[in-house]
């Protein structure tokens, strides 16, 4: 049985929220750090509570922390020894195999997300931006009375217009596939896979291979925690644009490359079951929009492009071990679609919860995104998230001639990453205290 009462609530819901706040603290000593977390704890909500009052409420509170931030709260070398190799580097360390090389190096990254200063992060849902302000002041009263902690920097959340239904910036429909997690109570829509074990996403639970093995020390500290990779991805609205203007004449044919990249129309409809026009009915109705497979359906790629960024769905082995949690939001402001570019940033900033960074986030980065021989395409890259330089290509395959577009852009740049460590609300109030003599 999942204690739902003693998971962070993010790990198992998607709360209604079109507004937010992300804070990166960092913490000159111990001291400072255990104080802060003793007063923040208390507004972080657990997946019972928000279950209980998601209608009522209008703000939800995360609080999760980079191995460098364990050590500031100051757990013991013989714990954090415990946990993950790819935990205790860091996504800094991890650059080059997880594809941020160039315009997407550590190096270029803000906020002070590349930096080892960096301890916490405190996020915040909000109903609307009233409530997101009146958070943002309470929380920045405390830290001004707890001068041992540093706020390194932070991101305003923003939903994107219209708000009939979840978006990113480029247009895309988001928050259609998520997986379901045995026990949770989630029933699993048509297409969607059958619910998986919940040590896949939340530690000291049976995963898919077996018996929870090798969890981070003691048992108290990882017990219905998980692992975080965050990512700031900036979208390229304005590239974007152009780039369908240029590879495709009338605003229909645009769409349809569109789709091409991502996998789906703009609104949600998957291309392999509409693949010549958007099908808005087909999006919105959760009983169809994810009831597809690629490898019977669509094996060779002619609805959607083996390179596509939604492709590796059904097409990989082991896909039960791969799946991931997403969370987040939008930020910056909407480009409206007659509007030239304006030079101001905007993106999407994540979450990929997962009980393994290495197996499932950096899998997906290195392989599923980056690798330019993936589906043994040769010379392509995720068209989304990939990273592209200007040399890879994008085949769309099409009788009697496919379609090759050469030299693709690119249409997102990270702007800043971390790994995080999730800790259950038990956990919270032993990193408040740990080594205290009691």
């Amino acid at each position: 049985m999942l204690e739902f009462d003693d998971i962070q609530h993010i790990l198992l819901m998607r709360v209604p929220a079109l507004t937010g706040r992300y804070e990166f603290l960092s913490f000159r000593n111990t001291t400072g750090g255990r104080t802060w977390l003793s007063a923040i704890r208390e507004k972080v909500q657990s997946a019972a509570e928000v279950r209980a009052s998601v209608e009522q409420e209008k703000r939800w509170v995360t609080v999760a922390f980079t191995w460098n931030g364990l050590r500031a709260l100051g757990v013991d070398e013989a714990s954090l020894a415990t946990f993950p190799e790819e935990f205790r580097q860091g996504m800094v360390a991890r650059a080059e195999m997880l594809g941020d090389t160039g315009a997407n190096h550590p190096d270029n990254w803000v906020g002070g997300l590349a930096s080892p200063s960096l301890h916490a992060i405190v996020i915040l849902f909000a109903g609307d931006e009233a409530e997101r302000e009146r958070c943002v002041t309470e929380h920045n009263k405390f830290i001004a009375q707890c001068s041992d902690v540093e706020v390194l920097s932070s991101l305003d959340l923003a939903a994107v217009p219209p708000f009939i239904y979840a978006h990113d910036h480029f247009g895309y429909r988001d928050r259609l596939s998520q997986p379901v997690i045995e026990g949770s109570g989630e029933v699993p829509t048509p297409g969607s896979g059958a619910p998986l074990k919940p040590g896949e996403f939340i530690l000291g639970y049976p995963d898919e291979a077996g018996p929870p093995a090798n969890l981070p020390q003691p048992e108290t500290l990882s017990r219905n925690g998980s692992f975080m990779a965050y990512r700031r991805l900036q979208e390229h609205v304005g590239r974007f644009r152009e780039f369908l203007r240029q590879n495709a004449g009338t605003p229909e044919e645009q769409e349809l490359l569109a789709a091409k990249l991502m996998g789906r129309w703009r609104s949600g409809a998957p291309l392999v079951l509409s693949p010549t026009k958007d099908d808005p009915m087909l999006a919105a109705d959760p009983q169809r929009n994810n009831d597809f497979n690629y490898k019977e359906m669509d094996p060779q790629g002619y609805a959607v492009p083996l390179g596509s960024h939604a492709r590796p769905r059904d097409t990989a082995a082991n896909m039960n071990r791969r799946r991931m949690i997403r969370r987040g939001a939008t930020y910056g402001p909407h480009l409206p679609e007659d509007a030239p570019e304006d030079g101001v940033e905007r993106g999407i900033a994540a979450f990929v919860i997962c009980a393994s960074l290495i197996r499932q986030f950096e899998f997906a980065q290195n392989v599923w995104a980056n690798d330019r021989n993936f589906h043994e395409l040769g010379n392509e890259r995720d068209p989304v998230i990939g990273n592209q330089d200007g040399t890879l290509e994008f085949k769309i395959p099409k009788r009697p001639i496919r379609k090759k577009i050469t030299g693709l852009p690119a249409f997102t740049t990270v702007r800043g990453g971390a790994y995080f460590f999730l800790p259950g609300i038990k956990a919270l109030r032993y990193l408040a205290t740990v080594g205290d003599v009691r």
